[in-house]
């Protein structure tokens, strides 16, 4: 026998968790510093013609040229590229954040069938342009109708007794089947590109969806933050969480409500088929290497980013659509992290 104990593995272990942790700390600083990066170019890109940003926003269009005379590209000089990489960025913080909740709890489809919602808010903008002449933001009508969708999502799973997917299911095709109808009846009436909004398109990114999705970011960052530890509790437990007395009902209706907003979002660099990925591939991805739900929300940001940049490269060098190239990528990740991990996933702890 070697004489060695249990305390004497976990001393051995030790030195190896404190270098995860340190990677993965390191990780989510620079995606933050990334992340606040984008959120001050949105901010310069709109103020830019008041006189301390023009400067600012000046040295940023400079930094650009350098970027692009150092690559060799003729990309970081434009401003549309910057907010479609800044969108993309946000999206890559996000859309893990609130799929690690989604993913542990088998609600995957939900992002699916908030899309398919949000494109039937799309259909209803469309024609409401086309019918009165109003110049409002597609995306606006898109986050009203989604976050409807979400908040009847979530009263028809309360109040039927068919099982959980069933609502999901039905409110899927019904809302795609409504968007489709909608856009038929009004075909031709508008010039909207319907496919960038279907399988994404960096065109469709403009300054006011921008800077929307910047405003939605936070305010999905400060939601999670703020209820982690009860979106956390109804996660792995809802039954106890009840009998706590905790307003499950109330927590499970602001997580897909953030789902519907980041959903929307993100829609305009991943379309929506393609938007529910971003939710589900870079946790599955974590969860093959995580050993705990904190750790999955970590390297899940974290491989958020690696496949929404890597995805914009892909775009970029080859000239294909920015939604297909992300979802290639997060696969190429997840790929990665199952033959990197060595072995089955372990059980998800809590903790940590």
């Amino acid at each position: 026998m070697s004489g060695e104990t249990p305390a004497d593995d976990r001393e051995r272990l030790r030195p190896d968790r404190g270098l995860r942790r340190t990677a993965e700390l390191v990780g989510i600083g620079i995606t933050g510093v990334v992340a606040v990066g984008m959120l001050g170019f949105l901010l310069l890109y709109w103020a830019q013609d008041l006189p301390v940003a023009s400067d600012l926003y000046a040295a940023f269009r400079s930094l650009g040229r350098a970027m692009d005379a150092a690559f060799g590209t003729n990309v970081f000089r434009h401003p549309i590229m910057w907010q479609s990489m800044a969108v993309g960025v946000l999206v890559g913080v996000v859309a893990p954040l609130v799929g690690s909740f989604l993913v542990h709890r088998e609600m995957a489809l939900i992002g699916e069938t908030l899309a398919h919602t949000a494109f039937a808010g799309v259909a209803v903008g469309i024609l409401l342009t086309s019918s009165t002449g109003w110049n409002g933001s597609l995306l606006l009508v898109a986050l009203a109708v989604g976050i409807l969708g979400a908040l009847a999502v979530q009263w028809l799973t309360e109040r039927t007794d068919a099982y959980g997917d069933v609502p999901i299911a039905i409110m899927l095709s019904g809302s795609f089947a409504v968007g489709t109808l909608i856009i038929s009846y009004g075909d031709g009436l508008t010039g909207v590109n319907v496919e960038g909004f279907l399988f994404g398109n960096l065109a469709v990114v403009t300054p006011e969806g921008a800077r929307l999705m910047g405003a939605l970011s936070l305010i999905v960052v400060a939601g999670v933050a703020m209820t982690y530890k009860q979106l956390l509790f109804i996660t792995f437990d809802e039954q106890a969480a009840r009998v706590a007395q905790l307003n499950v009902t109330g927590y499970n209706t602001l997580l897909v409500v953030l789902t519907a907003v980041v959903v929307v979002g993100a829609m305009q660099v991943l379309g929506v088929i393609l938007v529910a990925a971003m939710l589900v591939v870079p946790v599955a991805a974590a969860s093959q290497v995580a050993r705990s739900f904190r750790e999955t929300m970590y390297l899940g940001v974290i491989f958020g980013q690696l496949s929404v940049l890597g995805g914009f490269a892909v775009s970029i060098g080859f000239g294909l659509p920015s939604g297909g190239s992300i979802v290639v990528t997060a696969i190429a990740v997840y790929l990665a992290s199952v033959v990197g991990s060595g072995s089955a996933a372990t059980a998800i702890s809590t903790h940590g």
